[in-house]
């Protein structure tokens, strides 16, 4: 069945850009709004052939979005190392970075079977998988490299959760007031999180999941392994809480990945992205809530994060 009413919210321009990169008899049939993202709207589109068949492609739209063009850039670098790696990414199908035949900045991608799963139930089985993944992310080694990273993040911009502890928050702004530590690069993805993992799990058996698709590589870049696992790391203590973004370092670790070898520098990068993370909590709250968790407030993940930081400054060594 044609949803008329999806497909007509594509926007015209887009609408005849993506037909003129399908296959000769194909057509758009249908198209579905997913949620999930926050920098850009995504839509599945049901494209058919004139033997009935069907098969799904992702529209990514970048609207009113700064840096759209870099973003997509990336994307589009890491979507063209990435076949034949055996890390699942979605297939690159055409790109308007900047806007030259769409309303709006757009990528066209193949869709990947699975789902993200944002639950606490099976997360045990989880996070293992959710670390070999990126070991083998960062194993990666192209021709040509992402650009170098960056930290938005400063001893200035840091937004302190209301009640927080005082104590621990200016220990922690202290740590990323130090020079950055020297590390060796890896093929970042640089918003590697459950949001961005897709999953196949069984429907009574959940610790049998598997990953099945890493999306959203707009951020791709070339830096420290231990930013990448900073990264997920903050998100499972917000999911999750505080214990499991610190058990996602020592899962990396034990599946094979090497974080910088001193504490003091390991704790550098994991500050680092905590603090980036206290300034986008609203945003960061919106689209988990719309995915089911709706106790995930922005009150509730300030909580959380101030017991992760205050964690983190009280870890040994």
């Amino acid at each position: 069945m044609t949803d008329h009413a999806e497909v007509a919210a594509v926007r015209p321009l887009t609408l005849a850009w993506v037909s003129r990169h399908l296959e000769a008899g194909e057509r758009i049939v249908g198209a579905e709004a997913l949620h999930g993202g926050i920098t850009a709207e995504m839509r599945r589109l049901t494209i058919g052939a004139r033997d009935g068949g069907t098969r799904d492609l992702v529209l990514r739209t970048f609207v009113n979005v700064e840096h759209a063009e870099d973003w997509l850039d990336r994307e589009t670098g890491a979507l063209t190392v990435l076949p034949g790696t055996g890390v699942p990414a979605p297939g690159l199908v055409a790109v308007d970075p900047t806007a030259a035949h769409c309303e709006h900045p757009s990528l066209l991608m193949t869709h990947l079977a699975g789902r993200t799963v944002l639950d606490d139930e099976g997360l045990e089985a989880r996070v293992p998988l959710l670390a070999r993944q990126l070991v083998a992310i960062h194993a990666l080694r192209p021709a040509e490299r992402p650009r170098k990273y960056v930290t938005l993040t400063t001893a200035d911009t840091v937004a302190i959760p209301k009640g927080a502890d005082a104590a621990a928050w200016a220990a922690a702004i202290d740590v990323i007031r130090r020079p950055v530590p020297p590390c060796e690069g890896r093929f970042l993805h640089r918003d590697f999180q459950p949001g961005n993992v897709l999953f196949d799990v069984p429907p009574s058996q959940p610790a049998g999941a598997r990953i099945t698709g890493v999306v959203d590589w707009a951020a791709t870049s070339w830096g420290p392994a231990d930013l990448d696992v900073a990264h997920c790391s903050v998100n499972l203590a917000l999911l999750h809480g505080p214990a499991w973004g610190l058990r996602f370092a020592e899962a990396y670790q034990e599946a094979g990945g090497l974080l910088a070898a001193a504490a003091s520098e390991r704790l550098y990068w994991q500050v680092r992205d905590g603090l980036a993370c206290s300034e986008e909590l609203r945003s960061v709250a919106r689209p988990w809530r719309e995915a089911g968790r709706t106790e995930l407030t922005t009150r509730a993940l300030e909580e959380r994060l101030d017991a992760y930081v205050t964690a983190l400054m009280d870890a040994p060594g």
